[in-house]
Parts: structure tokens; sequence; C-alpha cells
């Protein structure tokens, strides 16, 4: 079975998704010196479980859902929001895994976050 490595994610303005995604999600994005504007994504400690990505300049694809592991789902949202993002689907469970909310960037990027949780219900 095919796994996921790597994601894109696309703005009109990808200065702003690259400011927006390292204060919230703390990723470390540096921009790639290649033939495209194009940012590439560090989401983390690389001996763990995850993909990387990158961010490059055009219309944001809203049909893509990443979804984000959050330790504590709430101080993320809010800490989302305080970045300028909106609520696009409130904390909610998961029976048996966990809780689940969606955050949309600025630029209109979909972000799910998921608290692990296996009394969710």
């Amino acid at each position: 079975m095919p796994r996921v490595i790597h994601f894109d994610l696309m703005s009109e303005q990808p200065e702003k998704l690259v400011e927006f995604c390292a204060s919230v999600f703390n990723w470390e994005i540096t921009e790639w010196n290649g033939p495209m504007e194009y940012w590439l994504v560090g989401t983390g400690d690389r001996s763990k479980e995850g993909i990387d990505g990158g961010i490059g300049r055009g219309k944001p694809v809203d049909q893509v859902v990443l979804t984000l592991d959050a330790p504590d789902l709430d101080a993320l949202v809010a800490k989302s929001v305080a970045a300028g993002a909106r609520v696009a689907q409130p904390r909610g469970p998961i029976p048996g895994v966990g809780w689940y909310a969606a955050v949309q960037s600025p630029d209109g990027n979909l972000f799910g976050l998921m608290q692990d949780d296996p009394a969710a219900s």
C-alpha cells in the first residue's frame, strides 16, 4: 500500500502561508533554490513517523485536508485563530479515536487537527 511521503500547499501569497505555518505549527520552512518559487517544509523530527512537504505559489486547493497531531487541541485552535485562521469545524469527537477540529488559514488552506483520546465519545 502506498504511503503519503510529501504534501504540497498552494497559496497566492505563499509568504503569508509560510509565516502562518511556522508560527502556529513550528514547522521549519526554507526557500528552495530551484527553478520555481517553492518553500521546503520540515514538520518535525525525522526519526518519527510523519511527512514533510512544500509550499508553492498558486491557487489553494480546497479538496485536500492535512490532519495534524494536536497534543492540546484547544490550545492549537486558539493559536491558529490568533494567527488569523478561522474555525472551519469546531472540536468534536471521533468516538474511540480522539477529538477533531479544523481551521482555515488566512489564505484559505484547510488544516485538520486531531488530539488522540481513545475515550472520546
